[in-house]
């Protein structure tokens, strides 16, 4: 191996796992498991020249993180407008609130072989390209293509077409963006990782709290959900230059570690992630038509909704450490599965006048069910290998399985006409992620005999 080879695989040293991980490494998404840690030659860092070149690379990682969710909570701040200015029959709404989450999971496992072929940041900057562009056409109208049973404008294709590519631009960034802040700043992971992390869930508060005032403001629900595509093309330009001065190295993808797919405790971990993705997608794409629905205004929905996501970034910040001094995190697995099946459920036929104690309980819940769930790739491994391999299954199986929660929501409002069906559903998904939870809770390792 080349000097510059052996360089860049010490500085991916500070993600290994060595028994019991550091707490620098316990901030997530994925933890900042390195997507490309299988390949050889192993990817250098980004050529960025001075230090002034590496802030602002990082400036660039963490305004990616911050367009990677308003597509989900921006749809469903406007979604009754939407359905009603648009005519969209009821099909389209449980497909344009799957859909995205869906191709999380179908996408997720084309990013390292995007990567070793052209290089994680030209892969990075097209599906920053490819998330403009589906954000500029998602609430374009087609006049051409009409839609059988949706009798006003032509706006379902261009919906269903622009969810989608926004879908799996979002894929690509979520398997790739936390190997490049992994790798390029090996020496601040907690600073990076915790603003990584903090941006991505920003994005879904602005979603929600400003894309209804953009409606009121301009009386168009297309200008409320065009405005995102506009922070979107600022990265795509300051990070234009970053990535067409990489010179992409074919790489060769060299599997080690444990076969994950053959192990029952990495099945429990997936399970488990798969029951709270199911929960957490839920809440952006129902959440707020939830309280609508219930007679909260559109402006004081998106507020609630914010709120319930700011709790999720203070969950999610305070449980990956509280989870790793126990031996075993069976009690905050099963405490957190229920504070989410409780508090979405409540938030659905608790009482209005204590809706943002239920949101707070749900907001508290899922952001630390989420963060425990992907700590576990950390605690649940011996080996940085084997931890990018148990992220790549929880991802392409969590987000491909976790999308029937989104899906299940809208089937059952169309089939009864109110959301209390799903308060049910949610109270069930919530004591089975406790019961896995618990399970992918005990103290055992992947790879481990009979394990």
């Amino acid at each position: 191996m080349t000097e510059a080879t052996n360089a860049a695989a010490k500085r991916q040293q500070p993600g290994e796992l060595a028994g019991k991980p550091r707490p620098d490494n316990l901030v997530h998404p994925d933890n900042l498991v390195d997507a490309g840690i299988d390949e050889l030659p192993a990817p250098e860092p980004t050529r960025v020249g001075r230090r002034r070149g590496l802030v602002f690379l990082g400036l660039c990682l963490v305004l990616i993180g911050l367009n990677l969710r308003t597509v989900f909570s921006s749809f469903s701040a406007v979604l009754p407008e939407v359905t009603s200015q648009a005519a969209l029959p009821g099909w389209a709404l449980v497909v344009l609130t799957t859909v995205p989450v869906t191709l999380l999971g179908v996408f997720a496992p084309l990013a390292p072989a995007l990567a070793r072929r052209f290089g994680a940041e030209r892969v990075l900057l097209g599906a920053m390209a490819v998330l403009t562009a589906g954000l500029l056409l998602r609430p374009a109208e087609l006049p051409w293509l009409p839609v059988a049973g949706a009798p006003g404008p032509g706006h379902l294709p261009a919906l269903l077409a622009g969810t989608a590519a926004c879908g799996a631009a979002i894929a690509l960034c979520n398997v790739l963006l936390p190997g490049l802040v992994k790798r390029d700043f090996p020496h601040r992971l907690g600073l990076m990782g915790g603003l990584y992390t903090t941006a991505i869930c920003a994005s879904a508060a602005l979603g929600a709290g400003f894309t209804y005032p953009l409606y009121t403001a301009t009386g168009e629900w297309t200008l409320a959900l065009w405005f995102w595509a506009l922070p979107a093309a600022v990265v795509l330009v300051l990070f234009l230059p970053v990535a067409v001065r990489q010179h992409p190295v074919r790489h060769q993808a060299v599997r080690k570690g444990v076969n994950v797919w053959r192990s029952a405790v990495a099945w429990q971990v997936t399970i488990f992630m798969v029951l709270q993705a199911m929960m957490s997608f839920s809440v952006f794409a129902w959440l707020a038509p939830i309280l609508r629905e219930r007679g909260v205004d559109g402006a004081t929905a998106g507020l609630i909704v914010s709120a319930c996501i700011v709790l999720q970034m203070l969950g999610s910040l305070f449980a990956p450490a509280l989870a790793a001094r126990f031996g075993d995190q069976r009690t905050i697995n099963t405490v957190v599965a229920l504070m989410t099946g409780g508090g979405f459920a409540l938030s659905i036929f608790g009482p209005l006048e204590l809706i943002w104690v239920w949101a707070g309980l749900l907001g508290l819940g899922q952001g630390s069910l989420t963060a425990v769930a992907l700590t576990l790739i950390m605690l649940r491994t011996r080996d940085g290998h084997t931890a990018a391999h148990l992220s790549g299954m929880m991802q392409g199986v969590g987000y491909g399985l976790g999308s029937t929660g989104t899906l299940m929501v809208g089937q059952l409002h169309q089939a009864t006409g109110t959301f209390t069906a799903a308060g049910i559903l949610f109270l069930a998904v919530g004591l089975l992620a406790a019961v896995f939870g618990y399970r992918a809770g005990r103290n055992r390792f992947v790879g481990d005999p009979n394990r």
